[in-house]
């Protein structure tokens, strides 16, 4: 059984965990919805989006087999890992730190 303290700090770590992936998940969705147009490419707004998504984005979209099709797909499988992660991850901390 662990400690009380240590059981919060596990479920606030978790919390923390799961308001940054939520932060992340929208900021994905917000790249996916400016590449829809032509944007800027040297609006500040654009370069932050492009230079926190690209490290991920990039090699899942370097993973992904390259058909003709003009959709990337990439932020859509980010959007299910962050989402796996939210549901998995998060909660089994916040569980294991329960004690069930």
């Amino acid at each position: 059984m662990l400690s009380i303290g240590m059981s919060n700090f596990i479920v606030a770590l978790a919390k923390v965990i799961d308001i940054v992936l939520t932060v992340y998940l929208w900021i994905i969705i917000a790249r996916a919805l400016v590449s829809w147009v032509n944007p800027d490419p040297y609006n500040k707004i654009v370069v932050f989006l492009y230079r926190v998504t690209e490290p991920v984005l990039g090699p899942i979209r370097r993973m992904l087999p390259r058909h003709s099709l003009p959709i990337d797909f990439s932020p859509l499988i980010v959007l299910l890992i962050i989402i796996f992660l939210q549901y998995f991850l998060v909660q089994t901390m916040i569980q294991a730190a329960r004690g069930f």
